[in-house]
């Protein structure tokens, strides 16, 4: 089996797809994940493959990812670059074509039902990936809007009438405009257009209930809690009669990041990166030279305003008009974010985070380099503990240190943090050696006191946290509580991969152990 095509460590831990390419740089396999860089590893971690997956690795030359910000949203998009890739290792669905639509139906008084594909006439919402949550949005809207589910229009009521969960178009209960009203508010939600449609219905409410018609009150509070229920807006998927590339960019220290998404009718198709030396004007100098080789679409979205020659210059290319836009909000305004968010994971996923803990533990520099120590045993038994250091916020293994712990006895995690702390820092202080930015130990406020006593008996004066696993507590020296810092922040989440990797490694070295002891 080969090693990985990149440093694995150098993936995000954010949602979304990977692609893998064969050495003639042929994807031949497209997957999504809730977690990049935990699901691409197991590829080349795990030694209980499957054959076909043994076989899919021994072929992967090189990786690409694209980061979205949900899990949903890379459902959608694997879904959409297998069709466009039709990679071999991938499963070849043939009579699946795509996820499942709500349609609004064209017709006097409109239903919606779930369609496979469009072209049937009316409005179609979606994809869903989840059958579960189309068919839970459908009857929410169903059920609030009280909209008619009939294929065809009865002669007298059936029993959802009766049970005040339709109108009554059949009976001539409701008005076509009455009724029109409902199917449009159902519309307004499926298309994301929540926030206002929300305010009139509070106000409804408030109005219906100042006056005593506590049913027409009733009515609008089940569809304010229908409409909160709905599931997320899926923004990867937006439908649309024409193609547009989404550009942004980063400029660092002379230097331009850019990347472009192709948006082939509304639905995320790829990606594509450049870098090279900033100079003013670059951006109508890279989109002149970029179109001059590739199609060019019926619009392009920009994060700031270019010359309108450019317009000009892109319409003669294509033979029609093309629009340059520069959004404010909505799908535009998120798809051009999400572009950015892929450029920093791509570029300085491991600056960032690094300036983010200092930020979030307000140090006077960057931290680095971090260090943190671990303490792993069964029962008393077998105690070792870890260090494992970080470097620019890489994991840098070649300083990765391991110890038998010699002066405790049974189970103290406390004497066993001091002593580790202790051979370290001692032995670096001796040689004079470099001192980390930042040191972390696994634990709480115990463990804290424990490495802070070492450093002070020392007279070190290095920065110092201790991180509790069950709430992802923060403890620093002097306070008598965690810090206030969000545990979804990207300072935290910097925090508990350091963590996470000393307790990997310690667990590694502890069942080592083990393993020769039982062999002995």
């Amino acid at each position: 089996m080969t090693g990985p095509p990149i440093d694995l460590q150098g993936l995000p831990e954010l949602p979304g797809c990977y692609l893998y390419s064969d050495a003639d740089g042929t994807v031949i396999y497209v997957g999504k994940a809730k977690n990049l860089r935990r699901r691409v590893s197991s590829y080349f971690t795990r030694r209980d493959l499957d054959p076909k997956t043994a076989a899919l690795v021994n072929h992967i030359a090189h990786l690409d990812f694209i980061v979205t910000t949900t899990e949903v949203e890379a459902l959608i998009l694997e879904n959409t670059l297998i069709k466009r890739q039709w990679p071999r290792y991938n499963i070849n669905l043939k009579d699946s074509t795509t996820y499942a639509y709500i349609q609004r139906t064209d017709e006097p008084y409109p239903r919606l039902a779930i369609a496979r594909q469009k072209g049937e006439g009316g409005a179609y919402y979606g994809p869903f990936v989840s059958a579960l949550e189309r068919d839970h949005i459908l009857k929410g809207l169903r059920r609030a809007f009280r909209l008619r589910t009939c294929r065809k229009l009865p002669k007298r009521a059936c029993l959802r009438y009766h049970m005040d969960s339709c109108l009554g178009p059949c009976i001539g209960a409701v008005s076509a405009d009455e009724y029109g009203e409902a199917v449009r508010r159902a519309e307004e939600c499926l298309k994301g257009r929540d926030r206002e449609l929300l305010g009139t219905l509070r106000e409804e409410m408030a109005e219906y209930s100042a006056a005593n018609r506590f049913e027409q009150a009733l009515t609008r509070r089940e569809q304010i809690h229908a409409i909160e229920g709905l599931a997320e807006h899926q923004r990867v998927d937006r439908q649309k009669a024409y193609d547009e590339d989404v550009l942004n960019y980063i400029v660092i220290e002379g230097t331009v990041y850019l990347a472009l998404f192709k948006i082939h009718l509304g639905t995320l198709t790829g990606k594509q990166e450049f870098v090279f030396d900033y100079r003013e004007e670059f951006l109508p100098e890279f989109l002149v030279q970029y179109y001059a080789e590739h199609a060019v679409p019926k619009e392009v979205v920009l994060p700031e305003e270019a010359d309108p020659a450019i317009a000009d210059y892109l319409s003669e290319i294509k033979g029609q008009r093309v629009r340059v836009t520069v959004p404010q909000r909505g799908d535009r305004r998120h798809l051009l974010d999400l572009v950015k968010i892929n450029l920093e994971t791509s570029f300085f996923g491991d600056r960032i985070k690094v300036e983010a803990l200092r930020e979030a533990l307000r140090l006077p520099t960057p931290p680095e380099v971090v260090e943190c120590f671990d303490i792993s045993h069964l029962a008393g038994t077998s105690t070792v503990g870890v260090m494992v250091q970080f470097r620019g916020g890489h994991p840098d293994k070649r300083n990765y240190r391991r110890f038998r712990i010699r002066t405790v006895e049974g189970v103290d995690d406390f004497a066993a943090i001091a002593e580790v702390v202790r051979r370290r820092y001692a032995r670096l202080k001796k040689d004079r050696a470099e001192f980390p930015d930042l040191i972390v130990v696994d634990g709480g406020r115990g463990q804290l006191s424990a490495a802070k006593a070492v450093l002070d008996d020392l007279d070190l004066h290095i920065p110092l946290v201790a991180l509790a696993k069950r709430e992802e507590e923060v403890w620093v020296p002097g306070l008598s509580v965690p810090l206030p810092l969000d545990r979804k922040a990207k300072g935290s989440l910097f925090l508990q991969e350091v963590r996470d990797e000393a307790h990997r490694f310690a667990i590694t070295y502890n069942r080592s152990l083990r393993s020769k002891a039982v062999l002995q």
